[in-house]
């Protein structure tokens, strides 16, 4: 892909929690891109799920006082938007034209490029875990390592496609409706935080609810446009060399989608989180579960929090220096779920009948 040399960054006058907001305008339209700590740091970028930015999808996480002192410490964030979904955001041109998910990733090539940035640890949720999993795919020098909450890596299914057809005909004709937010938070959260007749809706999906009430129609209608077309990207999987950490939620509607991607990845630069009782946003959901993992899955690219470091919080990212061991189970402190299938159930009856 062609680098853009046109892109000009627009320095806004809003300044979230100490970040600052650049316009990145790209070969495939503007990308709202928020960039938060020492730009000298290694870099992490993050994308979130539908209809969702950095406040509504990764805030829970860093706020974590925990996760926080481990990530910001470490790294300069880079919070990358979809299109249209940055805070405050205008409505698209109709007349644009509706972007693929290649289009999405070629855009983070561009902002990468336009930082000046080279190898990147990624972060992503649901649909944007598949457009960074893409991205990692079509540019691979460029990713030091994922980790992908809730993700994605086939083509939709058939109920997932007609489900997103009808949100799409919703989004399209009424906007943000009613019956949208309510397909998206069934879609992020767990039913116990969604509530009930009896039990009131949690603090956290209230302040979605709200955050979504923001979105405009027509830009969300553009990304579940993208994602509803995705082509399935598992054959890919295999030739992914850079370390992978995959959380999901016990309750998540995309569980079988990340268990699927699991057995698909190499076992030696992969491991597999299920969080309990949550649903697909474990980064708001349960964000206190993702410590621990992060904190050894980083550990082997020499990065420990603060009260663990030297003098120099600059620490390089070498993911030759990973030992494959730091992602099992029993060195996470984890108890994992594994996955089975049909041969290891045969060889465990034969054992069972001492054969």
């Amino acid at each position: 892909m062609a680098e853009s040399n046109d892109s000009v960054s627009v320095d806004m006058e809003t300044i979230y929690l100490g970040g600052k907001e650049h316009l990145i305008q790209t070969g495939r339209g503007s990308v709202s891109v928020i960039v938060y700590g020492d730009w000298d740091k290694p870099a992490l970028i993050t994308y979130p799920d539908l209809a969702l930015n950095h406040v509504s999808c990764f805030q829970g996480l860093f706020f974590c006082p925990e996760a926080a002192s481990l990530l910001l410490h470490n790294f300069c964030i880079y919070h990358i938007s979809p299109p249209g979904h940055e805070l405050g955001a205008a409505a698209i041109c109709l007349d644009d034209p509706v972007p693929s998910v290649d289009d999405l990733a070629d855009q983070i090539l561009e902002v990468l490029n336009f930082f000046g940035l080279g190898a990147v640890m990624c972060m992503g949720v649901t649909a944007g875990a598949y457009i960074l999993t893409l991205f990692a795919l079509k540019y691979r020098e460029r990713v030091l390592g994922l980790m992908l909450v809730s993700p994605l890596c086939r083509a939709p299914s058939w109920t997932e496609w007609l489900y997103n057809k009808v949100m799409s005909n919703l989004l399209y004709f009424y906007g943000m409706c009613g019956l949208v937010k309510e397909c998206l938070l069934q879609r992020y959260f767990s039913k116990e935080l969604r509530g009930s007749a009896e039990v009131p809706e949690s603090d956290i999906v209230q302040a979605c609810r709200r955050l979504l009430d923001e979105r405009q129609g027509q830009n969300v209608f553009r990304y579940l446009q993208a994602i509803n077309r995705r082509p399935d990207i598992t054959v890919g999987l295999k030739r992914l060399k850079c370390r992978t950490l995959i959380f999901v939620g016990e309750n998540s509607p995309f569980h079988s989608e990340a268990v699927h991607m699991t057995s698909k990845l190499d076992r030696r630069f992969s491991a597999f989180v299920e969080v309990q009782s949550c649903g697909s946003m474990v980064t708001e959901e349960q964000p206190h579960a993702m410590l621990i993992p992060m904190e050894f899955f980083l550990m082997g690219y020499g990065l420990y929090r603060p009260s663990q470091l030297s003098d120099s919080p600059r620490s390089p990212l070498s993911p030759s220096c990973i030992s494959p061991e730091l992602l099992s189970p029993e060195s996470m402190g984890l108890k994992l779920k594994p996955i089975k299938t049909r041969a290891s159930l045969q060889a465990a009856e034969i054992r069972e009948l001492g054969l």
